[in-house]
């Protein structure tokens, strides 16, 4: 089955346009997930909207967004309003500026998408916009609106697509002073650093995220599957973490370590069974 779109506009660059499809390109579907139950029954239990004044359940015909405009004072928005702000981004992304990538700075990463020609027209256009990203080897910047809000989109190619990342406001993103302030600034021994230094050069590498493994998920997994064969799970023993009384043995030690230990098995990520029959 063809993947279901998130969004269908269009993409334009100056007066080239095509008509474009969005993807998401991440999921978390596969991940375990748990239903709250009723311990004594064991039935799922289900959500209710209930009145905060009367106590009474509120069917969904009667649920509408309200905007606060004085305290416990709500004014009704109705959906047929909210569809009437439309903007240009609405249904065009409309490409505003070529940036260096490494100029973005990670913090303001949000989603990414697959982006796409929706249908044969329009393929040459897509294709000219896609090739000249790349060319530049730059990352191009627009605007969509998603979700009844307007993201700033970075457009780059990938393959014979685009890859699209939402990226954070400036008021998204907090400061990092408040966290960082209080650290004080130490003059640290080269030999303390040369030792750092070897033992990050053995664990150096080239990112690969198929060897990526979700240990934590993988566990749940071993979790469900004990319980489903009547095992007593034992509780987690208690961690405590290790003492460093002296930084330099420290990391002489780890050196030390690091040149005994045996090649690392290989960490793939192992598909889990699909999730416990609830």
């Amino acid at each position: 089955m063809a993947p279901r779109a998130n969004w269908k506009g269009y993409l334009r660059l100056s007066l080239v346009s095509c008509p474009i499809a969005l993807y998401p390109a991440s999921s978390l579907s596969e991940k375990v997930s748990f239903n709250r139950i009723n311990r004594k029954t064991g039935n799922r239990l289900k959500q209710q909207n209930v009145d905060a004044e009367t106590g009474e359940v509120v069917s969904r015909d009667d649920m509408v967004r309200g905007y606060e405009v004085a305290k416990g004072q709500y004014m009704i928005v109705e959906d047929e309003e909210i569809e009437a702000v439309q903007i240009e981004s609405t249904r065009t992304i409309d490409i505003d500026q070529f940036v260096p990538k490494d100029e973005i700075d990670e913090r303001y990463i949000d989603s990414p998408y697959y982006i796409a020609p929706d249908g044969q027209v329009g393929q040459e256009a897509f294709a000219v916009i896609r090739d000249t990203i790349a060319k530049l080897n730059m990352v191009a910047l627009g605007r969509v609106v998603l979700t009844r809000r307007e993201h700033v989109i970075a457009l780059e190619s990938k393959g014979r697509g685009l890859v699209g990342t939402t990226l954070r406001y400036p008021y998204e993103v907090r400061d990092d002073k408040p966290y960082f302030e209080d650290i004080p600034e130490l003059k640290l021994p080269k030999e303390m650093l040369d030792l750092a230094a070897h033992i990050v050069e053995t664990k150096s590498g080239h990112f690969d995220p198929s060897q990526f493994e979700d240990r934590y998920e993988n566990a749940l997994i071993d979790l469900l599957k004990k319980k489903q064969a009547g095992e007593k799970i034992e509780p987690a023993r208690q961690f405590t973490p290790p003492r460093v009384v002296n930084l330099m043995e420290a990391l002489r030690a780890s050196v030390d370590a690091e040149k005994k230990k045996a090649p690392a098995p290989s960490t793939r990520a192992r598909r889990p069974a699909k999730k416990a029959t609830r």
